[in-house]
């Protein structure tokens, strides 16, 4: 199936557009096979990923790739929801009866009588109820444009597979709508049997429970709404926020102007920091700009002491994925930072380290690196805590990334306290000069 799949993509010329959302299970190892983005969802949670990339990325090709305890289990909700909405994707479910990647047990989709770890008597009506037919229960919804069930068990059954594989596929280039295409597949090592007569067990008790037909195909992209470019994929756009007043209307740093593209910064240091609210900050003001923002944080089991780190990614368009592997500017609160991320920063970024805790650099040539003592900076301003504002004022002189006014105006707004806001400017511009000076230096 995945040569199917690979196959069609090539055909069709979307290489560079297709992105593959594939969550625990059968598509667990598949970004080896397909050089096409990737992007690995949790388990069950692939429609719901396969949404908001294609609604980020109207033009990408966007396809899961999901088993059937995966799908009709766990995941039974987000395919559900997926489908009724329609969402402008391609989900290819396959089904062959059991958990085969953990042990084999019994799944929703496995025949009445079949024996499984967990049904060693057989599946019984009584006790874990028939088998969950996909098809049927998404043909009851309006959502899907195409819904098809197809079997890999024989060369003129392979052929149909391969046209519903491309059938599915070209639907969402040509903006028609979600399609569904359920692939009842032999497991070999899961049922214990060799493959020749895994096929024959297919055809002879999955056939009859899940019959080989197309359920739907209809062209729903007069659904989109208008205008949406349906050559390149469709897609549901969102009301824009309604614009800031003129007179409150921030001048904007470098990425609202333009002047830079988009940034990726990571910003990492012990809990305790500050590290997650100057993070914070910096995302509010951008937001106030009216910039594109993600912000995701990630902290150990004790966030006073323990590590901390926060990715952010600031754009003028709609950002993908929020996770960054290749920072454009990394801030290092501390020198466990350094060793963590610094040789992930992409060349020509910014390295911003605190000097009062970072003693050694990576020798590269290739990335700017300024260094401030923000800790003493702060304690000279009366508080040791204001650290991470120095170190965020330094960030906003060295990049212009957000206009200072635009963080303290969030800030505003977030009820701080008139003395906090004071000193919360003050430990910004102490570190915008410093930073000038450290380049000067």
């Amino acid at each position: 199936m995945q040569k199917l799949i690979a196959e069609a993509i090539d055909d069709f010329g979307i290489q560079d557009r297709a992105i593959l959302v594939g969550p625990v299970g059968c598509s667990i190892f598949m970004y080896y096979y397909l050089d096409v983005g990737n992007i690995s969802a949790s388990h069950g949670r692939a429609p719901a990923v396969a949404t908001g990339v294609k609604r980020a990325r109207p033009e990408a090709v966007v396809f899961c790739y999901q088993g059937d305890g995966d799908l009709a289990a766990i995941g039974g909700n987000e395919i559900l929801h997926a489908a009724n909405r329609g969402e402008s994707i391609t989900v290819f479910f396959i089904n062959n009866g059991i958990y085969g990647m953990t042990g084999g047990q019994m799944a929703p989709t496995t025949p009445l009588g079949q024996r499984t770890t967990t049904s060693p008597r057989g599946r019984s009506f009584e006790v874990e109820g028939p088998p969950m037919r996909m098809c049927e229960l998404l043909a009851t919804l309006d959502g899907p444009a195409y819904i098809e069930r197809v079997a890999l068990t024989n060369a003129r059954q392979n052929m149909r597979a391969r046209k519903a594989v491309r059938k599915a596929l070209r639907n969402q280039v040509e903006g028609r709508g979600f399609s569904f295409v359920e692939i009842l597949s032999p497991c070999p090592s899961g049922w214990k049997v060799p493959p020749e007569e895994a096929n024959r067990w297919v055809e002879k008790y999955m056939v009859p429970v899940f019959p080989l037909q197309v359920f739907r195909d209809l062209d729903h992209s007069d659904r989109l709404p208008k205008g949406i470019d349906v050559s390149k994929g469709g897609g549901i756009p969102f009301a824009a926020d309604p614009p800031v007043p003129a007179a409150e209307a921030p001048e904007g740093g470098s990425v609202a102007r333009g002047t830079i593209g988009e940034e990726a910064l990571t910003l990492s240091g012990f809990g305790g920091q500050g590290v997650l609210f100057a993070g914070m900050a910096l995302a509010e003001g951008a937001m106030r700009e009216g910039l594109e923002v993600t912000w995701i944080p990630s902290y150990g089991p004790e966030m006073r002491g323990g590590t901390a780190h926060c990715h952010l990614r600031l754009s003028r368009q709609p950002i993908a994925s929020p996770w960054i592997s290749r920072p454009t500017s990394l801030i290092a609160f501390n020198q466990p930072s350094i060793g963590k991320f610094a040789h992930a920063i992409q060349p020509g970024g910014l390295l911003l380290a605190n000097a009062s805790m970072v003693k050694e650099v990576p020798d590269r040539k290739d990335i700017r690196i300024v260094r401030i003592p923000s800790y003493e900076i702060a304690s000279e301003l009366g508080s040791a805590k204001s650290t991470n504002m120095v170190m965020l004022g330094a960030y906003l002189e060295l990049t212009g990334a957000v206009d200072q006014e635009s963080i303290l105006a969030a800030f505003v707004e977030k009820g701080t306290r008139p003395g906090m806001l004071e000193s919360n400017r003050r430990a910004i511009e102490a570190g915008r000069r410093a930073a000038v000076e450290a380049e000067q230096a």
